[in-house]
């Protein structure tokens, strides 16, 4: 059995992951896109040493800022770390928040290996929308979701044919139980905004200044919400209150998005988080797992 949790961006992911390790002698698979990369832990939230209690993690800070990584490399060692996992009679635990790392290695995609990956830095999200129309007139891919966009044009440049017109499958390759956490939006966004005040005060500021002076601009520095932001206000085009308002207000519009892509994507066994007292969340989802 494969466990998968999902849900928004702060809702306590981690947490349970770590709770759920313990009692079902499992180890972690980090299933976040800009978690594979050393030096950005503080704007991705990665969990700590401290956070781990000694579970074993994989999949995390493999890559340095300046290598790509793909759903294609993702997906073929996410699967060799469950079979690995697996081996040892233990519990393969995916977290984290990125959609398409989940169904890529869970489910029965086929992707090619993208040589030739472009990040387009230069173009606005309408100029990427209008190329893409322009070789995938059939997408359904909405023009701000630039993340998205910009893989569908790398699949077409590196396959020479539309994402869109790609087989789509929802056969599951493992027996997976998908556990997200809920909870009122309010609450959502009132944690979210706390969260981002707290990643200042543990040294936000200082890792996107340490990211930002070394010039470097690749994909993975520029996907995660906490750096460009940030980096703006280094450049002098606008105050810091106003970089850290606009990284909550995205991480607001990242959690919704997230929501969505659950809800239609993966069949997804929701629980409220009891924020008060997590362990009565961590007993509900053992006793649902161990039904």
């Amino acid at each position: 059995m494969v466990i998968c949790i999902v849900g928004p961006t702060g809702v306590g992911k981690t947490k349970l992951s770590i709770e759920l390790a313990k009692k079902l002698n499992g180890e972690i698979i980090n299933a976040d896109s800009t978690q594979v990369y050393k030096g950005m832990d503080i704007a991705t939230a990665k969990v700590t040493e401290e956070e781990k209690e000694g579970i074993i993690h994989h999949l995390f800070d493999i890559k340095d800022i300046n290598e790509d990584y793909t759903v294609f490399d993702y997906q073929k060692d996410c699967r060799l770390k469950i079979k690995e996992i697996e081996e040892k009679g233990k519990t393969p635990i995916l977290v984290g928040g990125t959609g398409l790392y989940i169904k890529a290695a869970l489910y029965d995609y086929k992707f090619e290996e993208e040589n030739n990956i472009e990040s387009f830095d230069k173009y606005s999200n309408e100029d990427l929308y209008n190329k893409l129309l322009n070789v995938d007139p059939n997408t359904e891919i909405h023009m701000n979701n630039r993340k998205r966009v910009i893989r569908a044009l790398n699949f077409y440049y590196n396959n020479n044919t539309a994402l869109s017109s790609k087989e789509k499958t929802d056969k599951l390759l493992y027996d997976v139980v998908f556990i997200g956490l809920t909870t009122d939006r309010e609450i959502l966004y009132d944690r979210i905004n706390k969260r981002v005040d707290i990643m200042l005060e543990n040294g936000l500021l200082e890792e996107a200044k340490q990211i930002y002076d070394s010039n470097i601009r690749s994909k993975a520095v520029l996907t995660p919400i906490g750096y460009k932001e940030l980096f703006e206000y280094f450049d002098n085009n606008c105050t810091l209150e106003e970089s850290i308002e606009l990284i909550k207000q995205r991480s607001r519009r990242y959690a919704k998005r997230q929501y969505t892509w659950n809800n239609h994507q993966i069949p997804v066994n929701w629980f409220s988080v009891d924020f008060n007292n997590f362990n009565n969340t961590v007993d509900e989802v053992i006793n649902f797992i161990n039904k």
